[in-house]
């Protein structure tokens, strides 16, 4: 495994704070988008991607990656950006509505963490950047890196899907249960657009990389 990321990165946009936002672009034709940290306190999904890739020999052909949509966040070690909104509910869907986002300290909390959704005046600079991205890219299938809930949550179990399942030996749930106005995956619903998030399991981030890096980097070859 490589000490560091091999692959030169290609700049989509800047943060709140002025951070590149960066991305890995497949060789050929974009299949799949994967992204990690949206949420900035979820840095273990940045951990376990950037090991995935430090195991490849060259870049993936039908794969492009952002390593972390929210640096604002990882830095601050926040759930949103540094506006403070959470941008997983900032996405211009047909629910999103101005407002506050809560969320959990840790799994066990009641959700007393308070976000906001955003502004009416339009998304925050990461959420419109990933957005072009996507229209950009036009991959077929995007996904999501997300912790530490536990499964792969998709509309439909595709043969991603199906492929992470038995990867990271986590449950397909159709819906993740509860409401998630103005998500990317509300967004990608309604562009008519495949949208998976992979729930990462409980685990230390030295277990995910244990237990998950070689074989997801072998998956993301095979596409």
């Amino acid at each position: 495994m490589l000490g560091t990321v091999p692959f030169s990165q290609v700049e989509y946009g800047r943060s709140v704070n002025g951070i590149p936002l960066t991305y890995i672009p497949a060789t050929t034709k974009t299949k799949l988008l994967v992204f990690a940290a949206i949420h900035g306190e979820e840095a273990d999904t940045i951990f376990l991607l950037s090991r995935a890739l430090r195991y490849l020999e060259k870049p993936l052909e039908h794969v492009a990656v952002v390593l972390c949509a929210n640096p604002d966040g990882v830095l601050l070690g926040t759930r949103g950006n540094a506006n403070g909104v959470d941008l997983n509910r900032n996405f211009p869907t047909s629910n999103w509505t101005p407002g506050d986002s809560f969320s959990r300290p840790v799994l066990e909390a009641e959700r007393t963490m308070k976000l906001s959704m955003g502004s009416s005046n339009g998304p925050e600079p990461e959420t419109l950047a990933l957005i072009g991205l996507a229209e950009k890219l036009e991959p077929e299938a995007f996904l999501a890196l997300h912790g530490p809930i536990g499964c792969v949550d998709a509309p439909e179990e595709s043969e991603y899907v199906k492929a992470l399942s038995k990867l990271f030996k986590l449950p397909w749930q159709p819906d993740i249960g509860y409401p998630t106005p103005g998500s990317f995956g509300t967004w990608c619903k309604e562009q008519g657009k495949h949208c998976i998030t992979l729930e990462l399991p409980r685990q230390a981030g030295e277990e995910l990389v244990r237990d998950y890096a070689l074989p997801f980097a072998e998956f993301l070859t095979s596409i």
